[in-house]
């Protein structure tokens, strides 16, 4: 798969036994789809029936592209163009965690391909988060949490300050939505998924995963189960 640059957009399909949707699992800010989150939450959504695609945003991991370029509004794009590529009439769950959240929240604004949603300690205050995490690192010099392989960039400064946050977008989704946040989160903090939960008007829960951190390390069974429950309720 490729995005409108041409860019191949690495993926793993975790295939199942229904045939009528796919599940599309987005990673967050410098992560990719072989993050121990998203192979845990994939595997066993698969093993549950519910075939599961992850992928990594190009920039990221395996695929092509530029990570400075990875920002939200290009993750947008990217997700669109793997929508463009699924094949006949599935229903399309799309799974974003951190920033891969926000990244559902501004696709299924304007996509309504998109049939379900699900947040995984998923963004909202997109300035917030860059001026609390980076506000110290210059662009173009630093790195995100000094990681030389992710360097940052101005373009996606400029991105999260522009967006804001993904409230406005949020307001006018109707997808049956739910939210999944740890109490111990200290990167995208707690307030982001009941800020939204507050402003979501369709079909939603919001689930505090106790004890658990940004990645929910020890909780991949706990997160699969109440997934696949909003599943089976939300797509028939």
């Amino acid at each position: 798969m490729r995005n409108k640059h041409g860019e191949k957009i690495d993926y793993v399909l975790h295939d199942a036994e229904r045939d009528d949707v796919l599940v599309i699992l987005g990673h967050g800010v410098t992560g990719n789809k072989d993050r121990p989150l998203c192979i845990g939450v994939a595997e066993r959504l698969a093993a549950a029936g519910w075939p599961t695609m992850r992928l990594s945003f190009a920039g990221n991991g395996d695929s092509d592209g530029k990570f400075e370029e990875a920002t939200i509004p290009k993750e947008v794009d990217d997700l669109h163009a793997v929508l463009d590529q699924v094949k006949g009439s599935k229903k399309i769950v799309y799974i974003g965690h951190s920033m891969g959240g926000a990244v559902g929240a501004l696709a299924a604004a304007k996509d309504d391909r998109i049939s379900v949603l699900v947040s995984l300690a998923g963004m909202v205050r997109t300035k917030a988060f860059c001026e609390a995490e980076f506000g110290d690192v210059t662009p173009g010099e630093g790195y995100m949490w000094d990681d030389e392989d992710c360097p940052l960039s101005q373009e996606y400064v400029d991105s999260m300050h522009l967006i804001d946050t993904t409230l406005t977008a949020a307001r006018d989704i109707r997808a049956p939505w739910l939210i999944l946040h740890g109490d111990a989160d200290d990167v995208v903090l707690p307030q982001d998924s009941e800020d939204l939960f507050r402003t979501l008007r369709g079909k939603k829960k919001h689930v505090v995963i106790e004890g658990a951190n940004h990645v929910f390390e020890g909780c991949y069974d706990q997160l699969a189960e109440e997934i696949e429950t909003w599943l089976q309720l939300h797509v028939k």
